[in-house]
């Protein structure tokens, strides 16, 4: 996916002088003066295809996600290191890593543009799979929260009959439950959460939506794929420290003036080589 976006000078102008001027001040004596430049950088998202299983949230190293709620999806921080763990583990490719470049650029009629460009990056994914799932049924009361979101409608709601039938609940059981408020069909059949287990994913959706916590489930989640590595130059290092204090998970130090990285808990996500006044590090694609 490519997205090329331009922009008058003048609106960029325009936008400036209102954020810039006290509304004392007469913005027409307010003057713009803007010089060719270009950025570029990286940014990750979350669309809002988001499935609600916090996956994301739990797997960030940094703690840089919002966790999702009902009501809205999972939310990536200012305090995100762009290690791209996320995007890696999300179940549904719902998290973008985009590489982005901002440019004002004056054409041949000597006219000035903005010009926004966005490209999204592939991302290699961890392996996840559903090892085992089961729902409680004698304390479900079949609200349907959990077939909010399944991406693959792997769980649905289904009455006594059916969940009877299929082995997963005994009429003992049923008889047992204390009196409470739950969902039946028009039979008046009570209803409950039914899982195709050969349809779920293992992503856990479900399970986080669960009001009352009758799901569990059991998954294998792959480790994060390495694609990239830490160059060190020990004769460049200086022995600031500055990658040490800065290194999110602590997975660099400074012993003795030498750089020792801790290559299984490093997560590649360049805060150290940013840090760096010496360009003594660097991240290298593998």
């Amino acid at each position: 996916m490519e997205i090329k976006l331009k922009k008058q000078i003048e609106k960029l102008e325009n936008e400036i002088r209102f954020k810039s001027v006290d509304l004392d001040e007469d913005i027409k004596d307010f003057s713009i003066d803007i010089h060719d430049y270009k950025t570029d950088n990286k940014l990750i998202t979350i669309s809002p295809r988001c499935i609600r299983c916090n996956l994301c949230a739990e797997e960030c190293p940094v703690n840089a996600i919002q966790s999702a709620t009902w009501f809205r999806e999972a939310k990536i921080e200012d305090s995100c290191v762009q290690c791209e763990i996320c995007a890696q583990t999300c179940p549904i490719s719902a998290i973008y890593v985009l590489e982005t470049e901002t440019s004002i650029e004056t054409d041949d009629v000597n006219e000035s543009k903005v010009k926004y460009y966005l490209k999204d990056i592939p991302v290699r994914h961890r392996l996840l799979k559903m090892k085992d799932i089961y729902v409680e049924h004698k304390n479900c009361v079949g609200c349907g929260s959990c077939t909010q979101f399944c991406p693959t409608k792997a769980i649905t709601l289904e009455n006594e009959s059916f969940i009877i039938e299929h082995g997963e609940l005994e009429p003992s059981e049923y008889n047992s439950i204390d009196t409470i408020d739950f969902n039946t069909d028009s039979n008046g059949e009570r209803l409950y959460s039914y899982v195709k287990k050969d349809l779920c994913v293992g992503c856990g959706s479900c399970v986080n939506l669960c009001m009352h916590g009758v799901i569990n489930l059991e998954r294998d989640l792959g480790p994060v794929i390495i694609f990239s590595h830490i160059d060190i130059n020990q004769d460049k290092c200086v022995g600031c420290f500055l990658c040490e204090e800065n290194c999110p998970v602590n997975a660099i130090r400074i012993v003795e003036g030498k750089v020792k990285l801790n290559d299984d808990k490093c997560i590649r996500c360049k805060v150290c080589t940013n840090k760096c006044p010496v360009n003594a590090l660097d991240l290298v694609m593998d």
